[in-house]
């Protein structure tokens, strides 16, 4: 079964979004800018959101997750509003 690790900053605008990408292109540190603006409480903890499965998160998420090279940050928008998620880990 399929596992990933990922980290994540949700926002509520996909501006805010595309300002913390750029921000992350340039050389700011990602689990710091989750804990300054995540809407999640995963921000606390960098945006971590430790390892999960396929199907356990909402599709639109799940797809970026299992499909975005490890390492690389990519966006997506949810019914929770705009992230910014970086695979950490996956096993397929």
């Amino acid at each position: 079964m399929a596992q990933a690790a990922a980290r994540h900053i949700l926002v509520g605008t996909e501006a805010e979004c595309l300002d913390l990408k750029k921000q992350i292109e340039e050389g700011a540190d990602f689990a710091e800018l989750a804990r300054k603006h995540s809407k999640c409480p995963s921000g606390a903890q960098g945006g971590a959101l430790g390892t999960f499965g396929r199907g356990q998160m909402v599709p639109e998420f799940d797809k970026v997750v299992f499909s975005a090279p490890v390492g690389e940050v990519q966006t997506v928008q949810t019914q929770f509003g705009y992230h910014l998620v970086e695979v950490t880990h996956r096993v397929d």
